[in-house]
């Protein structure tokens, strides 16, 4: 049977932005990317990572392959872990993250959040988010990639059209929502073959977040992209489409 992936994008963004991937990775493969709860063509239902989890619950009952394979970016990620929370895993073949942390709020026994932040100053973007959500997409747009120019065919201002296109209100019910998330104690037992990715040149969170994961989870691998930084599917579109494909043809063996 074609093996099944279910692309989960990232914060302010939408399912299209794996278009390209999923061109590139041809066929063989089923692949799905559904835009998040308040976002894009979800716009109207719930931005929370509850609603997300209902989103993967739907798309996965709707797929012919009953071991897919769940690819989740940053926020994607956390709905990918929130899906696993209700859920269990008995319904997935294997699991993808790319450049998350199970926690994003830095603490003194946690160094694994947000990358330079502490709590304070990710309580002082929550207020920028309120008060100058133009100004401060300029900033999400570039801390995305590790070069001020963006990623090959889809540029920091092309990120930033994207993010603009959301309702700012409901972009910051969701960041609210990931601010409080905690999904350390779901990585043990997550029992999966689990491929653990980041950018080393990632602005957005240490290589510690994603470090702290692969050696949490049992069945997990850690997998580094050179080039990258908080979006590696965008700036080495070729390299981690190969990723993808060796991993799910990995979990036929």
């Amino acid at each position: 049977m074609t093996r099944s992936i279910l692309f989960l994008h990232g914060w302010t963004m939408h399912g299209a932005v794996f278009d390209r991937l999923i061109a590139r990775i041809g066929p063989g493969f089923d692949c799905h990317a559904p835009d998040m709860p308040g976002h894009a063509g979800a716009a109207h239902l719930p931005p929370t990572l509850d609603a997300c989890a209902d989103i993967i619950g739907e798309a996965l009952s709707a797929l012919p392959d009953r071991k897919p394979l769940l690819v989740g970016w940053s926020m994607g990620a956390a709905a990918a872990w929130r899906y696993l929370a209700r859920h269990g895993s008995a319904g997935i073949g294997g699991l993808v993250t790319v450049d998350m942390s199970t926690h994003i709020v830095p603490a003194a026994d946690w160094p694994h959040g947000l990358k330079g932040q502490t709590a304070e100053s990710v309580a002082q973007s929550t207020r920028r988010f309120r008060t100058d959500w133009d100004g401060a997409t300029h900033g999400i747009a570039a801390t995305m990639f590790a070069t001020p120019e963006g990623a090959p065919g889809f540029s920091r201002e092309d990120a930033r059209s994207v993010i603009l296109s959301q309702d700012p209100e409901k972009m910051r019910t969701m960041w609210d929502d990931l601010v409080a998330m905690d999904a350390r104690a779901l990585a043990p037992d997550v029992n999966l073959p689990w491929l653990v990715c980041s950018g080393a040149k990632s602005r957005v969170y240490p290589a510690s977040a994603s470090d702290w994961i692969a050696r949490a989870a049992p069945n997990a691998k850690r997998h580094v992209f050179a080039a990258s930084g908080h979006s590696p599917h965008l700036e080495e579109e070729e390299a981690f489409a190969r990723t993808i494909i060796d991993f799910a043809a990995g979990l036929n063996a």
